[in-house]
């Protein structure tokens, strides 16, 4: 008898539905892939084939293929080159182990630092025409808080660009290929560009005319700001802006660069939407606002926060403003001079050419100037000598002017030594320290043997560059050298009152020999006569420097 077939999952004579065994419920069980592993095979430690020990790539595997992986055959999983930031929009034939990208027109060899600023230049130089522009992004300063300025706002005008422009056929070809393109590392790096071409006119102007380079100046630091405002704002799909971009924008609005206007509200808030992308030097410069209430109110607390995330991600200006904060207990912080000394160490072994002021402050700790920091290092005069040498082969005139100090007096453990003495002393003078150009003043008052030739109008050509800084040592000697007529003729009751004013001014800020010639004055004692011997060379015995320095 046939029956109607039976409705699926149903069973008639259960009155239920129908339930198959557990066993049939899944499929059956795959066995384990188990490959063939040939002679001299070696496990898959987590690393990619392609990047197999030098002489094991041959011993490598390839489950997916089942097949021993050979690189000589196979091109497909060699070491590969970064890729660029944008897919290329059709197939192209693989590249050889060696060969890399061909960078694309004007594009950056090396990303540029994260410390990239208005006032700084990128490692990048292109041909300019005429000019030959090489930068380096740096931050200047320590904590970053220059913020006096002032500047107008500028509008770009095309045809004034163009104009300005016209030598620089490679920077015209530069702007046509930014046009084409969306990447806001790009378009940074173009301003920056401008910006150096900017510098480059005002360093070098070429006999041009004073109101023209400042015109055209002005031209290109606009075009600049709009390049830099385009890469920072971001896109309309909500990507946010290109960081190191917020930073220089940030930046120029603090300072007043750039022909803006200093808005420190507006550079606040820069500083906090490139923080929120983990822009180091920005986390660093939003602390800074904290602390001095450049655009919000002053909060030591929230200071010393942004400063710690910032050196616990690395930047070396927050370790060394995190060590000093400790060492010293500012911005209302507990002492703690153990971990201090150890933020130090941390930005010292990382310090350039923008950051040395760590190695300057820890070879200050070692040289045991401060008996309190014995109980927390062992003072070291010769690793101090190295530390100082490092500060001062980074460019820190503090430190090339302690070397010079410990080259003339034979300190920390180095010998004497006038040619060293003195030419550490000339680099430190060059940067403006005043400390060093009194010291190089005193050798020229002195001279050195077979090294410098004694001049007196030099010694004190150096003294007054030092005096007029507010030194007050260097006050006292513009006062002597007018008193005695050194380096300067001038009619002996005018330069006798001239040497009175200095003497003031030394006095007030404390010179005790400043003082004690005063009083000296006040009794009536005239001017000082002009010595016959050599009396510059003669030792002071209280100090044992120059009877006058």
């Amino acid at each position: 008898m046939n029956r109607p077939p039976l409705r699926p999952g149903y069973y008639p004579s259960l009155q239920r539905p129908y339930r198959p065994p557990a066993r049939m419920m899944h499929p059956p069980m795959q066995r384990p892939f188990r490959p063939y592993r040939p002679e001299g095979y070696m496990p898959y430690n987590g690393q990619h084939p392609g990047f197999a020990p030098e002489g094991q790539q041959d011993m490598r595997f390839r489950p997916e293929y089942n097949v021993r992986y050979r690189p000589e055959t196979d091109v497909r999983l060699r070491p590969m080159d970064p890729r660029p930031e944008q897919e290329p929009l059709e197939p192209q034939a693989p590249r050889l182990p060696q060969q890399q990208y061909a960078p694309q027109p004007y594009a950056p060899t090396s990303p540029p630092s994260h410390r990239g600023s208005i006032d700084s230049n990128s490692s990048r130089q292109y041909d300019l025409g005429q000019y030959n522009l090489g930068q380096s992004n740096a931050r200047k300063d320590a904590d970053n808080v220059s913020i006096q300025s002032s500047a107008t706002n500028q509008t770009v005008n095309t045809a004034q660009v163009k104009e300005v422009l016209m030598p620089y056929t490679d920077l015209e070809e530069y702007r046509q290929h930014v046009k084409k393109s969306d990447d806001p590392k790009m378009q940074l790096d173009f301003a920056k560009q401008l910006i150096a071409v900017a510098e480059e006119m005002r360093v070098n102007p070429k006999g041009l005319d004073p109101k023209k380079i400042k015109k055209n100046r002005d031209v290109l630091h606009a075009e600049a700001v709009k390049w830099i405002k385009k890469a920072a704002s971001g896109s309309l799909l909500g990507k946010p802006g290109y960081p190191d971009a917020i930073f220089m924008l940030a930046d120029a609005y603090g300072n007043g660069n750039l022909g803006l206007a200093i808005d420190h509200d507006r550079a606040f808030s820069l500083y906090a939407q490139a923080a929120k992308q983990n822009h180091l030097a920005s986390i660093y410069r939003y602390g800074v606002c904290y602390e001095v209430g450049a655009g919000t109110k002053r909060d030591n607390a929230r200071a010393i926060q942004f400063y710690k995330k910032a050196a616990m991600m690395g930047d070396t200006a927050a370790m060394f403003k995190v060590g000093m904060i400790l060492l010293n207990g500012t911005l209302g912080h507990q002492k703690n001079p153990r971990e201090g000394i150890n933020w130090l160490k941390r930005a010292s072994s990382q310090a350039d050419g923008s950051t040395p002021h760590a190695v300057y402050e820890l070879a200050v700790l070692y040289e045991g100037v401060d008996p309190e920091m014995g109980k927390f290092l062992v003072p070291d005069p010769v690793y101090a000598s190295e530390l100082y040498l490092k500060s001062a082969q980074l460019g820190y005139a503090p430190g090339q002017y302690r070397l010079g100090l410990a080259y003339e007096y034979g300190q920390l453990s180095l010998p004497i030594d006038p040619r060293r003495s003195i030419a550490w002393y000339s680099k430190a003078a060059e940067q403006g320290d005043p400390e060093a150009e009194l010291c190089l003043a005193g050798w020229y008052l002195t001279g050195a043997e077979g090294v410098l030739p004694r001049n007196d109008y030099e010694s004190y050509l150096w003294t007054h560059k030092a005096a007029s800084k507010g030194l007050a040592k260097a006050e006292y000697c513009m006062g002597h050298f007018l008193e005695t007529g050194i380096g300067v003729r001038m009619d002996p009751e005018q330069a006798f009152d001239e040497a009175r004013r200095w003497y003031q001014r030394a006095a007030g800020q404390g010179n005790k020999r400043a003082m004690q010639r005063l009083n000296e004055m006040h009794a009536g004692v005239g001017p000082r006569l002009i010595r016959t011997t050599d009396w510059r060379l003669e030792p002071d015995t209280r100090n044992g420097e120059c009877a006058i320095m």
